[in-house]
């Protein structure tokens, strides 16, 4: 992993980041380490060998917290640890997620709420326990990850969709409630990124090749191009910007 570029007011800032030991995730945890960022996150699995990679390779060590960010009060336990550890937290990233493939004339009501609570519900709590950290301090910035599927209209996981579009909405509104307190929400949307999960399950090649003919640049999403918008809204380089939703797919839903 390489970095692109140096956001120099990322040194030292005390980071959260949901599903940062796996995916995209980890890619953060490391990109944000590379920026001299103190780092926390939290997972279901453990990540201890990970933990110790990072530390190898950046030179920083992460702080691990084990849970699932479905358990709200385990989640707001965890950013209160991580806040002890690091400093009040100054930048949230929402990042875990779960895109499950489903039949919408299956779905069952406890999965429709295990779907919410992972992909919506869970953002929402982690903005809750941060902000009034961030009130304090006089500012932050929060990154809640959504995905272009909504915006396609895609079908095959209207759970997900529901909750992508329900994150712009929460986005939204807790950008003009907290803007006075200097707290910026921003969401990001990424495109087809070619992690391990998606490359393992859903990736033929000929949903690659569908998908590369409709994207205008011609050329795979890497979690390099991720990182780098996160990197991007969380630093003061877009200090006036909030309520929106950034989309990196390469080109391929045309939004504005």
């Amino acid at each position: 992993m390489s970095k692109t570029v140096t956001f120099h007011d990322l040194e030292n800032a005390s980071v959260f980041i949901t599903g940062g030991g796996s995916g995209i995730g980890a890619n953060l945890t490391e990109g944000f380490l590379r920026q001299g960022a103190k780092v926390a996150f939290v997972g279901r699995s453990d990540a201890s060998a990970f933990v110790d990679e990072m530390e190898k390779t950046t030179g920083k060590r992460p702080l691990f917290i084990q849970c699932d960010v479905t358990d709200v009060t385990a989640l707001k336990a965890a950013v209160a640890e991580a806040a002890k550890a690091n400093g009040p937290i100054s930048i949230l990233v929402n990042n875990a997620a779960n895109d499950e493939r489903h039949a919408a004339l299956d779905v069952t009501e406890d999965y429709w709420d295990w779907c919410q609570s992972i992909n919506l519900k869970a953002y929402f709590f982690a903005c809750q326990a941060v902000i009034p950290g961030m009130q304090e301090m006089g500012g932050g910035t929060i990154v809640n990850f959504s995905s272009i599927s909504y915006m396609m209209g895609a079908a095959g996981f209207a759970g997900y969709t529901t909750a992508n579009s329900g994150i712009n909405g929460m986005t939204r509104s807790l950008a003009r409630e907290f803007g006075p307190d200097k707290i910026r929400v921003n969401a990001l949307a990424p495109g087809w990124v070619l992690t391990e999960k998606q490359l393992d399950k859903w990736a033929t090649p000929e949903s690659l090749a569908a998908h590369m003919e409709r994207q205008c640049l011609k050329e795979h999403l890497v979690p390099q191009d991720i990182v780098d918008g996160v990197l991007f809204l969380a630093s003061g380089a877009s200090r006036m910007m909030t309520g929106q939703a950034l989309v990196i797919d390469g080109g391929l839903a045309m939004t504005g």
